[in-house]
Formats: C-alpha cells, structure tokens, sequence
C-alpha cells in the first residue's frame, strides 16, 4: 500500500508499505484524507524529534475496515475521525478526564508498520499518511456519513487543538477580548472556536496579509499585520492572547499584550529546547502562562461535538480545507504548507 515515510533523511512516497491487522482493543481504518500539518513538517526539520523511520500522518478520517477484539463502539462501515490519543483509559488522569495528561499515551510510539520486512514507527500514535493504519479504538471517533472526509480529518488535529485551547483550556467567555497571533490553519481554528465562545473583540495577528480573508471569516474582527497596533484596539490589552506560531520572541509578546487577569496560551511549537523570557513583575496581576496541549480535549466527546457544530452551519471545516492533493503529490504539499499559502492542504487517498 502507498504511504508517506521519512527515514532520517528525506521523505518519500512509497507503495510497499504493509500494515499489521487490528489486535484486541484496535481498529484498522481505511484513511480516505489527511491534512497535512505543520507537525508533520516539523518532524522532517527536526523541530520534534521522533525515531525513524517513520510513517507520517497524524490528521485523518477514513472507514473501519476491521476490528479487533473486544471494540463494541465502531464497526467495519462506519465513518470515522481520527485522533492522536491513544490514551489508556484507565489511569488516574483518565479517569478526570484529562486523557491529554495520559502518560501512556506519550513517548511510546509503536511499530505496526513493515517494509521490507523492516518496521517503521507510528507517528502520534496515527500515522495517517498510510492507505491503512491501525489505532486503539479510543482513537476511532465515528462521525456522521454526511460529513465529507477531507473536511472531517482536519477535526482530528486541527479543529481539536484550536477550537479545544479556547474552549477547554482558556474557557474563554461572553465578552471577552482574544487576540490570536498565527493565522495559520490552528491560528484560524482559535478564532473560530472565539466566536463560538461569544468573544466580543478578537484580533488576529499575522505578517502575510494574504491571511485576512480567512481571518475574518473565521471570527476576527480585526487584522494586524504586527503585534505593535494590538494595544490601538485593545488599549487596556486582552484578555487572552493565543500564541500559534512557536517563536519565542511571540511568546513575550503574548505575555506583554495581557490585561490584568489575562492568559497567555502557547499553542505553537518551537525548537524542544527552546526557553522564553518575560517581566516576572507583570504576572503580579494574576496574569497566566497556560501550555496546551490537543487543545485539552477529550476526543470521544469533543468530535462529536464539532461534527454536530459543522452540520448546524457554526463550525466552519469545508472552508479550511485550502487545496487536496494525491498522497503522490506529497511534496507539492509539503512546499505549499510550508510556504504559508494553504490554510491546510489534504492528502486524498
């Protein structure tokens, strides 16, 4: 089967991947689409180190194709998204229903993939950039059959971490004000998820000014094109200021744009190691430093949740989805993305 692989040292579209069959608790998906995120990238560039070789993929959708013991929740047929948490169930993060802090669920990646009679690592416990992957069933979320594939696997990363920061991690209220600095395919995610949440002002931040179309149509109601006009909106500053872009230098700004009691939350990924400065004198006025990690949510719910949104015309995915592109075109992809001039492209398969 065809699938997207790097090995250390260049990416590469293959057709000789094979997968192993679901084992109790697991599911065999049939990935119909697959947004290509800038993780993905940033597993090549070596931003998030991974073990290779490795099949990429992390943001799909597809159709069951078999389960494995034990799986009563999704059957072969059925439509579903898939999410990065292969999360255990049990543990006592869990069981508060915090699977994001699952410890099982991170930095153990398997090898459910050979080529060659080698294996190959799965990544974020996915691997959507396969014609087939087999995840834990907790990671198979069914979605209604009307909702179209390439739009409903950008809710499997995309949508879950935007919309999921705002209104799982920040709780962001009726009338408050947002700024979201990126307005990238997360960056526009948040600001949907602000105007879901009733934000009064939000202001999105980005130096393309290609990006405003997209940005007002996701919920800004103003565009900057600099940090530096932030405060000629916000003069008192905002109460919650999303960072999606990963620079450490925005990660400052983020923090100086705060109103008293406001939040900074991190959203975008730096280098692993790279640290981040700011006036610990401003945080008196109970200003705080929020990590965010899937957009704290809780897949099994929150999809069904979007999927319900987008149906009632609230949650917009059709308008995300910038360009598609055969798995065999994965290059062009790549180069669209991380020039900055797609929203999100999506691999078809």
């Amino acid at each position: 089967m065809r699938g997207v692989i790097f090995d250390g040292k260049r990416t590469q579209v293959v057709d000789d991947l094979e997968v192993r069959g679901p084992g109790p608790g697991e599911v065999l998906v049939e990935v119909a689409a697959a947004g290509l995120c800038h993780s993905d990238l940033s597993v090549v560039d070596g931003t998030i180190p991974f073990p290779v070789p490795v099949v990429l993929g992390h943001e799909g959708a597809g159709v069951v194709a078999e389960v494995g013991a034990g799986v009563g929740h999704v059957r072969p047929g059925d439509h579903v998204c898939l999410s990065t948490l292969a999360n255990c169930g049990a543990c006592a993060e869990c069981d508060r229903g915090r699977p994001t802090m699952c410890r099982k669920a991170i930095g153990r990646p398997q090898q459910p993939f050979t080529r060659g009679g080698k294996p190959l690592y799965q990544f974020a416990s996915n691997s959507a950039f396969a014609e087939r992957t087999v995840v834990k069933a907790v990671q198979a979320v069914r979605i209604p059959e009307d909702v179209p594939m390439a739009s409903a696997a950008l809710i499997g990363c995309a949508v879950l971490t935007g919309v999921g920061a705002v209104l799982n991690r920040a709780r962001v209220d009726r009338g408050d004000s947002v700024v979201v600095i990126g307005a990238g395919g997360i960056g526009l995610n948040v600001l949907q998820g602000a105007r879901i949440a009733g934000a009064l002002t939000v202001v999105a931040v980005d130096s393309n000014p290609a990006k405003e179309e997209a940005a007002r149509r996701f919920g800004a109601g103003h565009f900057l094109t600099s940090v530096a006009g932030v405060r000629d909106v916000l003069p008192n500053g905002a109460d919650h200021v999303f960072e999606c872009v990963g620079r450490v230098e925005l990660v400052r700004e983020a923090v100086d744009l705060l109103d008293r009691h406001g939040q900074a939350v991190l959203l975008g990924v730096p280098a692993v190691d790279a640290e981040a400065s700011f006036l610990v004198s401003s945080m008196f006025l109970d200003k705080s430093i929020l990590g965010c990690r899937y957009g704290a949510s809780r897949p099994q719910r929150d999809v069904a949740l979007y999927a319900e949104l987008y149906r009632e015309g609230r949650l917009l995915l059709d308008e995300l989805v910038t360009c598609t592109y055969p798995v065999g075109d994965f290059e062009e992809a790549a180069a669209e993305a991380a020039a900055g001039r797609v929203a999100r492209g999506v691999l078809t398969f």
